[in-house]
């Protein structure tokens, strides 16, 4: 297998690269967008896979092959796609096209708008309001009995449409909404995260978990005042806390240093705000790729629970449904172990014929969780793609 880099001179739309059928992962146009298959090669050999590749490299290291997927909630051996056509942007403007073994470019740079359409569509829940009260209450009162420090517990709904769900178009309107989250499509997995797991560049690793919702209103003084509450919740900065803890934990022993900000911050997104704090280090030498970094910090107590194994034997127990990828990562890894991965929510999973899309969202649950407060949680988060996906 042969790959060669070249620049592009001119300005293009990842989004258009993709397209419906692509692959894509972008945040504030900066990312990566591919076309058509190379290879399928497992997660575990997916960087000495990337680095076997002949490569003719114009940009010296800066782009290449890529591998990019996602990693399930359950730690099963998942495939990464290395896309035959793949297109790179950097902060910098700079934009670099990768070829394997001779693709044909003509087309990759064309637009194909979305034609606008108005189908049908049918909201329902995949289990009942009963068994998902039933498992925060399980996880509320494991908390209160000293089992778990805390267990995230979600639900699933799911949209049919009566018509393909256009997933280009989905993605624009994910782009409008949530620019600066982290938007993708692989394989018929599409979001928008607003939260970087882990990201590695040479030497220099960032992250920045999320823990603690609360909505947003539309209201520029309401949601201040949303978010002072959430900052002084003690419920929300116990869960907070959680995650901060376990993800600096994880990192620090590949680290010759690891900051963090003294205190969290809110991060707001189009329908919620969350807390959240920045983590910035430098990797010893030698050091895992981006990849292994991932797996060894997914699940995350943001979305799994702590202590880690307990939390998973509850949620297998008491929440009646298999995750898939949602709760797991997203992202994308090269022949050097650099990439960025982002927690796999926001999401939902398309059908093969595009005409249902299962939607996953959750909540941290402590010792002062409220049932209810949970629920409507739940049902602020899926608004993020049911807007995108939903058009009358």
């Amino acid at each position: 297998m042969k790959a060669a880099t070249r620049r592009v001179d001119h300005d293009f739309d990842l989004n258009d690269v993709a397209r419906g059928d692509g692959f894509l992962f972008v945040r504030d146009g900066v990312g990566v967008a591919g076309r058509d298959v190379a290879a399928r090669v497992p997660a575990d050999e997916a960087v000495a896979f990337l680095a076997s590749i002949e490569h003719d490299d114009e940009s010296s290291g800066r782009s290449g092959p890529i591998a990019l997927g996602s990693l399930p909630f359950t730690h099963d051996d998942p495939e990464l796609i290395v896309p035959a056509r793949m297109v790179r942007k950097h902060a910098d403007g700079s934009r670099w096209l990768t070829i394997i073994d001779g693709a044909p470019v003509a087309d990759l740079f064309e637009a194909f708008p979305p034609v606008p359409g108005s189908g049908r569509f049918r909201v329902e829940p995949l289990a009942s309001l009963a068994t998902y009260r039933a498992a925060v209450t399980a996880a509320r009162d494991s908390v209160r009995r000293g089992d778990l420090v805390k267990a995230v517990i979600a639900r699933q709904i799911a949209v049919e449409c009566d018509e393909p769900i256009d997933v280009h178009a989905v993605l624009l309107r994910l782009r409008a909404s949530f620019g600066s989250s982290y938007r993708y499509s692989v394989d018929g997995f599409i979001g928008a995260s607003p939260e970087l797991l882990v990201a590695v560049d040479d030497d220099v690793i960032t992250s920045h978990p999320l823990a603690g919702t609360t909505p947003r209103s539309g209201d520029p003084e309401t949601d201040r005042l949303l978010a002072e509450r959430l900052v002084a919740s003690m419920k929300d900065q116990i869960e907070h806390r959680v995650v901060i803890d376990v993800v600096h934990d994880t990192l620090l022993p590949h680290c010759s240093y690891l900051d963090w900000e003294p205190e969290p911050s809110v991060v707001p997104v189009a329908n919620v705000q969350h807390l959240g704090t920045r983590i910035e280090g430098r990797l010893s030498s030698p050091h895992p790729d981006v990849l292994a970094l991932a797996r060894s910090l997914s699940p995350t107590p943001a979305l799994g629970g702590h202590p880690r194994v307990e939390a998973l034997e509850l949620i297998a127990a008491v929440e009646g449904f298999d995750r898939g990828p949602y709760g797991g990562a997203v992202g994308w890894v090269d022949a050097s172990g650099n990439g960025t991965w982002a927690v796999a929510i926001r999401c939902a999973q398309l059908s093969p014929d595009r005409r249902r899309a299962v939607l996953t969202a959750g909540g941290g649950i402590v010792a002062d969780s409220v049932v209810d407060a949970e629920l409507a949680e739940t049902q602020a988060k899926f608004q993020a793609m049911l807007s995108a996906l939903i058009r009358a």
